[in-house]
């Protein structure tokens, strides 16, 4: 076997927060890789059906090489075919707090970084001048140019997608400073969300802030004003190979910090209420999700894909035992959280 056959190939570009977000996991866990940059076909290897990325490729149970691109699913993935170093709690009910961080860090986070990206002018400018130049930029500036006008053309139409309207910009935007606020006020004490460890949902919510601390000027400018550790912990996380960590160093599910409290109350402020009015909205086969979040009207396009994320939310947990469950109980009463378990 040469040293090529045993690498995950995956392909994938900086400006995708997942692309990061497995970069960094990666990385982390010491798992061999190959990155291939952009979407474009690999010979050898099938094209997915939907082009998102990073794309994966195993093989699978045949032998046949398969593309895959959902990262949650990915991560529990690498846990069974790699032991070391481990990005999931041993501690079920830990894991199921991870579960939900970074559920919160790929599906809300995700809000404003799209948000912030295609809707502020200079963020745009930015975008569309960077974007192309990581994957194309051996051609004409006037080709060049032209590739970031049709990004942002086919980007700026989908922020309805994602939730980002006339009605629910300051609800995003307030998140967002919140979020990083409590984040700020947890990295003065502790390594990562979870202890002295990365979990799953220190690389969901690292992956969204690559693009919304390190990137987009308008999001970057919030952060470095009221956030600097969140902006350094940001390309910290990047490459966490010369991390050493240790079973001790998650916290006990039973004495998790105030300032994960805190973080964990932003979730249920925001996200949690979400979740629960756009799976109503994909059962009813409703044509928008309306509802009220932080006390303002919230309007986007149901969302099934969302609606599986909290369906595996409570997969998870209903799969716990009677003590693990009573841990999570615990650790999320009073932080708006609960009301997805109930």
């Amino acid at each position: 076997m040469t040293a090529q056959d045993s690498m995950i190939t995956l392909s994938g570009v900086p400006g995708s927060p997942y692309t990061r977000k497995m970069l960094a996991l990666l990385r982390f866990r010491r798992i061999p890789y190959r990155l291939i940059l952009g979407s474009r076909e690999i010979p050898g290897f099938p094209k997915p059906k939907v082009s998102l990325l990073p794309t994966f490729y195993f093989a699978d149970e045949t032998g046949t090489i398969q593309p895959v691109t959902d990262s949650t699913p990915i991560i529990r993935r690498l846990e069974t075919q790699f032991s070391d170093r481990s990005a999931r709690p041993s501690d079920p009910a830990l894991a199921l707090i991870d579960a939900l961080l970074e559920d919160y860090g790929d599906e809300w986070l995700t809000k404003a970084m799209f948000h912030y990206r295609w809707h502020f002018a200079d963020d745009i400018a930015r975008a569309s001048a960077i974007l192309p130049a990581w994957t194309r930029g051996r051609m004409p500036d006037a080709d060049l140019k032209e590739a970031g006008t049709d990004i942002a053309n086919r980007q700026i139409p989908r922020l309805r997608y994602v939730g980002s309207n006339e009605k629910t910009w300051s609800v995003i935007e307030a998140s967002y400073v919140r979020y990083i606020d409590a984040m700020e006020a947890h990295l003065r004490d502790h390594a990562f969300l979870l202890g002295a460890r990365p979990g799953a949902g220190d690389f969901g919510i690292y992956g969204q802030l690559t693009q919304l601390a390190l990137f987009d000027p308008t999001s970057m400018a919030v952060t470095i004003e009221r956030a600097p550790r969140v902006f350094a912990w940001t390309g910290a996380v990047e490459d966490l190979t010369g991390l050493e960590p240790t079973a001790a160093d998650w916290f006990d599910p039973a004495a998790l910090p105030a300032t994960l409290t805190a973080l964990l109350t932003e979730v249920g402020r925001v996200y949690a209420p979400l979740l629960l009015a756009n799976a109503k909205a994909v059962q009813d086969k409703a044509e928008q999700v309306e509802t009220t979040i932080d006390g303002q009207p919230w309007v986007q396009q149901p969302f099934p894909y969302q609606a599986k994320c909290l369906m595996w939310l409570r997969q998870e947990y209903a799969a716990l035992d009677a003590g693990a469950r009573a841990k999570v109980d615990a650790a999320l009463k009073g932080t708006g959280c609960e009301v997805l378990f109930a």
